[in-house]
């Protein structure tokens, strides 16, 4: 069984690190995540993955890329809702990087 640490909890992942239980999840679990990944989580990065967490919360999936950059223009801003600034956050993937770090399930078509 996989799992990630965050404070004194071990919280259940998929073999590709997504968490198993989404209400489990903290703030604390997306720094985790990042830290792992050798990437320090700024205001950029939080505004993308707490828009998630309400997209998700509100439509109850993970968006692919393409609805992402879209979503993510029209309520962030036309500079935030574009593949290359979300690349930069992202570098993994930002459908699938982020939706990890929200501690969301791995968007339908991402590999």
């Amino acid at each position: 069984m996989n799992s990630i640490e965050v404070g004194e909890n071990s919280l259940a992942t998929d073999e590709e690190g997504y968490l198993e239980n989404h209400t489990e999840w903290e703030p604390a679990v997306a720094t985790a995540m990042a830290t792992i990944d050798n990437c320090e989580l700024s205001e950029n990065h939080w505004a993308v993955i707490n828009f998630l967490r309400d997209y998700y919360e509100d439509y109850e999936i993970a968006p692919a890329i393409r609805i992402l950059t879209k979503a993510v223009g029209k309520k962030l801003g036309k500079e935030y809702g574009n593949t290359k600034y979300l690349y930069e956050l992202f570098p993994n993937g930002p459908a699938k990087q982020a939706c990890k770090y929200a501690g969301l399930p791995k968007p339908t078509g991402c590999v």
